[in-house]
């Protein structure tokens, strides 16, 4: 067997299509939908992510505002560019880009709850949070779970009674996506670095998702034979290429179906904060 690889890519395009169709209707209301990222500091990865999160806003017609901070901005600085966006009617998302800098560390949580819930397109506030949690369907979700989810469900829609095993608790993703697929009726195991067995853990999963930070941890034997897998990792390796959490070459052997990377499950986390962003403004 070899699995069938999901180009997330290709699941992009098409969901992007519809975006845009969303956001010509809502311009012919004279409502021209707007999305505020706020990037503080010098990371490179943060610059990059947010380069190509305004050229997927230009393509769909979204206006992106992008405020630059110093590395050197101190809290009140950003609470305030939050609450001047919070009050702007014609931003309708607001993205904090994290991490923040190491003098932010401490205080990046109170931030992101500053963040009004209706514009929190990364689906971060306790408000969205726990609209999620109680399967309410007006809140924001996380864009990576939500983008993860529609991969999956390229491959099969019903979900029912399937055992899943997420790796990773974070409030951005593992716990999000744990909940996505609670309601979807699966079975749900959230693993992580104190898991006993995490390799026999996974070996049951019918849907395995990897989001651990750590370059193709996740092995053929950890893998059901037949199982969807989903890597949600980006790492860099010696040879300055990117891999995943997932083993590719050996797991795609055994899997029915797999994301690679870079080319998964990315496309479609950028596709969801437009998705979010639309609905805010709708």
């Amino acid at each position: 067997m070899t699995a069938q690889i999901i180009d997330g890519k290709e699941v992009s395009k098409v969901a992007r299509v519809k975006i845009k169709k969303d956001v010509d209707l809502l311009k012919e209301k004279n409502i021209n939908v707007g999305l505020a990222v706020i990037l503080v500091g010098d990371n490179p990865a943060s610059h990059v992510y947010v380069r190509n999160k305004i050229k997927a806003c230009e393509e769909v017609g979204i206006i992106s505002t992008e405020k630059r901070l110093s590395d050197t901005t101190d809290f009140e600085e950003i609470k305030k560019t939050i609450q001047d966006l919070n009050e702007d009617k014609n931003i309708h998302g607001i993205l904090l880009q994290l991490p923040l800098p190491q003098h932010l560390k401490d205080v990046q949580e109170d931030l992101v709850q500053m963040i009004a819930p209706q514009k929190d397109v990364d689906g971060l506030t306790v408000i969205n949070a726990g609209k999620l949690f109680l399967g309410m369907s007006d809140g924001h979700v996380p864009c990576t779970p939500q983008g993860s989810l529609h991969l999956i469900k390229e491959i099969k829609q019903d979900l029912n009674g399937l055992n899943a095993v997420v790796i990773g608790r974070s409030n951005l993703f593992g716990k999000p996506m744990a909940q996505l697929l609670l309601n979807e009726n699966c079975t749900v195991t959230i693993a992580h670095s104190r898991t006993k067995n995490l390799d026999k853990v996974c070996a049951q999963a019918d849907i395995l998702i990897a989001a651990v930070g750590r370059e193709k941890m996740v092995k053929a034997d950890w893998v059901k034979k037949g199982a969807i897998v989903i890597d949600v990792g980006i790492n860099r390796m010696d040879n300055g290429k990117l891999c995943g959490d997932v083993d590719f070459d050996d797991v795609k052997e055994i899997s029915s179906a797999i994301t690679p990377v870079p080319g998964g499950v990315g496309p479609m986390t950028i596709t969801y904060l437009l998705s979010n962003t639309v609905s805010a403004a709708q």
